[in-house]
């Protein structure tokens, strides 16, 4: 088993390609999945533990068109107790479910049948951090319908797809080699579409839309559901706050996304910078597994503490602390304290 196991993972490491395009990556992808589950079309959208289940940050796609892909990235897709919905998976001890329609937000049809899909099988990436994502699996009107063995096929994947996508988000330098340019805003209207930018912001976004080759009915669908989160935050602020650490894959460094409502017409501003500091420090740590000590240790290292200064603030000794950072720096590949707090405030 542990050698199918490590197979399984190679392979998806080498399916996930950093600088390669979405939908592309999104192929190699789903030929590695076929081999456990067949299916028509896959997506897998990425997300932090530690920022909660909402929009994703990252995500790979094939074969979904631009209807079932914006529909099934809605909030409405991730709240609720449907089959395939992600807080509904979250909860149940094996995270698999399969739903064969699910209804447009804003028309009464359903719209599985619509796009000639049977079925989706929907896949949280869960494990002891949190969730870290779904994977969907659509496969065509007519074609035979997912079973028990699909289900414990994909479930006995997850350990190795969370490593293969960890592996890839990390996987440019610890540093980023650029500075990056100043923060960007701009403007969803009630009605989820982009009513302004400005210059800066197409300084972060054209680069990432480019590069990946993102369809503009995902980053509109995405916008529009970080827009819907906003409002749903400033009503209730107990729901999840709408932000999204994205890291720049093969490049070094992180980009925080933020909405906040402008007003109570409807507007959301969307601020896009640098993710540094507090803003970038439970993401980082997510991804590069750092232990809830270890995180205290490099928030004290943010100020400047030495590790007597440490030791004494968290009640360990000197050599304890010594030893986490050890850990920390083979964890993150960081040569030292100076490499380590550049990575997190460059």
């Amino acid at each position: 088993m542990r050698v199918a196991e490590d197979r399984l993972f190679r392979d998806l490491c080498a399916a996930l390609v950093p600088g390669a395009g979405l939908e592309e990556t999104g192929a190699a992808l789903s030929g590695v999945i076929a081999r456990l589950v067949a299916h028509d079309a896959l997506r897998c959208c990425v997300m932090s533990p530690s920022l909660g289940m909402g929009v994703s940050g990252l995500g790979f796609w094939h074969e979904y068109g631009p209807d079932l892909g914006r529909e099934v990235v809605s909030v409405g897709s991730m709240a609720g107790d449907r089959p395939g919905s992600l807080t509904a998976l979250a909860r149940q001890p094996v995270p698999v479910g399969v739903a064969d329609r699910v209804r447009r937000v804003d028309a009464p049809d359903w719209l599985f049948a619509e796009c000639g899909v049977g079925e989706e099988l929907s896949f949280v990436l869960r494990d002891l951090r949190g969730v870290w994502g779904v994977l969907g699996l659509a496969r065509a009107a007519g074609a035979r319908p997912f079973d028990a063995g699909d289900r414990h096929r994909i479930a006995a994947a997850g350990s190795s797809l969370i490593a293969a996508v960890r592996s890839y988000v990390i996987a440019g330098p610890l540093v980023p080699p650029a500075q990056r340019p100043p923060a960007g805003l701009l403007v969803v209207g009630p009605d989820g579409k982009v009513k302004s930018w400005t210059p800066q912001a197409r300084r972060w976004l054209d680069p990432m839309v480019e590069r990946q080759a993102i369809p503009d009915w995902l980053f509109e669908a995405c916008a529009a559901t970080l827009a819907f989160e906003a409002r749903e935050h400033a009503r209730d602020p107990r729901a999840r706050y709408p932000r999204v650490c994205v890291p720049s894959v093969g490049n070094g460094g992180w980009i925080a996304v933020e909405a906040q409502p402008l007003g109570d017409d409807g507007d959301v501003a969307i601020l896009i910078q640098c993710a540094t500091g507090a803003l970038l420090l439970p993401t980082f740590c997510d991804w590069y597994q750092i232990t809830t000590r270890e995180q205290q240790i490099m928030h004290s290292l943010q100020d400047g503490s030495a590790a007597k200064q440490i030791a004494r603030r968290l009640d360990l000794s000197v050599n304890t602390v010594n030893e986490h950072l050890k850990a920390i720096y083979r964890k993150t590949g960081a040569c030292g304290r100076h490499d380590l707090i550049a990575a997190i405030t460059a």
